[in-house]
């Protein structure tokens, strides 16, 4: 190497001396005493013969790098520069990429490869030209042109970048190495057509795991004739089995009214994409019996059993929303298919008389007992938590409600039974802390969400923790209690306390008068006054408070308002805009005192002509509270979920965060957009907008 560069500056020197040596002859014979130029030969023959020099020298340069043999270091440092003078100079050394060694070495690689300056193609090898290329041998100024939605951001990373080219899948690799003048991106690709292939089959054959049950099968078959039950079962075998029968899995009944099946992965994604019709082709076999399905469904588990559990999960998730309807469970998550009718009553009360045995067990093993419901808490939360609250006394275990008296829109109930001499029935929650300890126990009453909760700091510091709720349930539950009385066909929860309430203690142990009143305005509230979600175990709720003394009198004037407030919701009522069948409210900021007018207005909106359903969105702070009643032809709950809130079927809300009352009505309008097009056009429930 030192040779060569020796032999290089030797080069150099001469080719230098020859030029200056055939200027001086120039001057010598072309040009006079003063410095003007004369007619000669040399005039055209000294250029000529300097450009044949550095033609000959140039050829020696190209010489040897065909030789392998880098331009000595010293000499690249100095080509470096970025003047005009040592461009030239580049030219002359032969100081580019063609021809070098470093070309030489990416030429002949089996994948394609390109080096590129920004996004612009300066070379590329013979395998890019060929398979990304069809062979021909293109200019190409910039490489999108021949990688449609190449990121070189995206390439850089360890994975790369997976590409749909030439009928082919690709992964794209890009190193870019910074230069003082520019950087130099090296791109590599690699074909792995026949790899994705086989990762495509192996997703696509991934068992998943189902289980079906019959919602309410002792109910709904228990008084049939054994030739009608034996029609229905049959028709319930034979739609599941067509079902089924499409793949290459398998179906087995377990217990009466109970199925598994395992399927494979490519089979689960044309359920999903048909919305698990099976639902109302079950629900169709006999319009005149409430007959429905609930399907729990496991995908995506690193193996079988894991499938199960998560497939047990999912249908517990589906009979916690009301049945009649398929859950899937993935390890990201729920997915919720159907759910459009309303749940099916359980007539019997064995369950309750359960419930309540060992809700008062574990009060009595407690040492104090904190309850409380959701934020915003209402009429049916405040009811029913004093209606627990009586629970505890009969048991002689000290109790106390958590519940911001600033952030209530119970303050009426709350107000009647401090009057009541109950005041130190309710306690703020950051003040109930210093009492809890691993034996106390929490009671969360009509909300099953961990992020709806009074107060999370109370429900993680309680050693164990009660859930009595009525809602539909949704992702985000409180995992893991030690009770849970959750029955989604229940009008309220005030209603399921009430029902507790009747097998705890002494004939003489009751609720007082203004406890009854409680619970029951905690009904009238859910129900609108027993005109939605009502069942046979309603009535006989009512019936015992009003035993107990409730005064429907007393209970109306629970919901009287304020002139505020009153006029709070005349605006909001007097704003709604139709859209398909349902009434949309948008306004500002009420006032905090004014703020259940929200709902009432909600309420008022379904009174009107023609409306399904109706949402009222407020603003608060930096984002939008929203409140949504059906009459039961909408699911709400389901929208409301869309926008991260929940509920049951005909009463839900939302909160969204950072956003102005207009972008929210967009939101909600495409809410209910995608909950048409979700439903199926057959059902009353889920019918589109009239003139559609």
């Amino acid at each position: 190497m030192q040779k060569k560069s020796l032999e290089i500056s030797c080069y150099v020197c001469g080719a230098g001396a020859f030029g200056v040596f055939f200027r001086w002859l120039q001057d010598q014979m072309a040009f006079n005493e003063a410095g003007l130029s004369e007619k000669s030969v040399f005039n055209f023959l000294v250029p000529l013969l300097i450009l044949a020099a550095a033609m000959l020298f140039n050829r020696i340069i190209e010489q040897a790098k065909i030789e392998r043999l880098y331009i000595p270091t010293d000499y690249c440092q100095a080509l470096k520069n970025g003047g005009r003078l040592f461009a030239a100079a580049r030219w002359v050394c032969g100081g580019s990429f063609e021809k070098s060694k470093t070309q030489f070495s990416l030429e002949p690689l089996s994948q394609p490869a390109a080096l590129l300056s920004g996004e612009t193609v300066l070379w590329y090898n013979t395998e890019f030209r060929t398979r990304l290329m069809k062979g021909e041998a293109l200019l190409v100024p910039r490489v999108q042109k021949v990688l449609p939605g190449l990121d070189l951001q995206e390439a850089r990373k360890v994975s790369g970048q997976l590409l749909n080219l030439a009928d082919g899948v690709w992964s794209a690799h890009s190193s870019t190495v910074p230069g003082e003048a520019e950087s130099m991106t090296l791109l590599v690709l690699n074909e792995e057509t026949a790899l994705r292939k086989v990762e495509a089959e192996y997703k696509a054959s991934r068992p998943g795991y189902l289980v079906f049950l019959v919602d309410g099968y002792d109910d709904v078959f228990s008084d049939m004739l054994d030739s009608e039950r034996a029609r229905l079962l049959e028709g319930i075998n034979r739609v599941l089995e067509d079902m089924i029968g499409r793949g290459t899995g398998f179906l087995r009944r377990v217990a009466s009214g109970r199925y598994i099946a395992v399927v494979e992965e490519r089979q689960l994604e044309q359920f999903a994409k048909r919305g698990y019709d099976v639902l109302d082709k079950i629900r169709a076999l006999d319009p005149s019996v409430n007959l429905s399905i609930s399907i729990g469904i496991g995908r995506g588990a690193k193996t079988l059993r894991e499938a199960q559990d998560m497939a047990v999960q999912a249908l517990d998730m589906a009979q916690g929303r009301g049945g009649d309807q398929a859950a899937e469970m993935t390890p990201d998550g729920f997915t919720f298919y159907g759910g459009v009718s309303h749940g099916v009553e359980k007539r019997s009360k064995v369950r309750s008389r359960i419930v309540a045995d060992q809700l008062v067990k574990l009060i009595k093993e407690a040492d104090h007992v904190v309850i409380m419901g959701h934020r915003m808490s209402d009429l049916d939360a405040i009811g029913a938590a004093e209606g627990v609250l009586r629970i505890c006394k009969i048991c002689d275990v000290p109790a106390v409600i958590a519940v911001r008296r600033d952030a209530t829109l119970a303050a009426s109930l709350i107000d009647a039974l401090c009057k009541a001499g109950q005041k130190d029935d309710f306690i703020d929650p950051k003040d109930a802390l210093p009492i809890i300890s691993k034996r106390t126990l929490c009671i969360v009453v009509d909300t099953y969400q961990v992020g709806l909760v009074e107060s999370k700091d109370i429900l993680e510091k309680c050693g164990k923790v009660a859930v009595i709720d009525h809602h539909r349930k949704g992702v985000g539950y409180i995992e893991n209690p030690a009770l849970v009385c959750h029955e989604p066909y229940s009008s309220s929860a005030s209603e399921l306390v009430t029902e507790l309430l009747q097998y705890v203690g002494e004939r003489d142990d009751k609720p007082n008068r203004v406890e009854a009143e409680g619970l029951l305005a905690g009904i009238l509230l859910d129900t609108q006054d027993f005109t939605l979600h009502t069942g046979v175990r309603t009535f006989e709720a009512a019936a015992a408070l009003r035993r107990y003394g409730a005064e429907t009198e007393r209970v109306r004037r629970l919901f009287d308002v304020t002139m505020v407030e009153y006029n709070a919701k005349a605006d909001l009522v007097e704003k709604a805009q139709m859209y398909k069948n349902c009434a949309i409210s948008i306004g500002g900021e009420v006032a905090p005192e004014a703020r259940v007018a929200i709902a009432q207005a909600a309420n008022d909106l379904l009174r009107i002509q023609g409306v399904d359903a109706s949402f009222v969105a407020v603003q608060v702070g930096n984002g939008v509270n929203v409140s949504a009643r059906s009459m039961g032809a909408v699911n709400v709950q389901v929208i409301m979920e869309s926008l991260g809130g929940g509920g049951h079927q005909t009463m839900a809300a939302a909160q969204l965060k950072h956003i102005t009352p207009q972008a929210a009505r967009s939101r909600i309008q495409d809410a209910i957009d995608q909950y048409y097009l979700s439903q199926k056009k057959t059902t009353p429930e889920a019918r589109p907008a009239k003139g559609e």
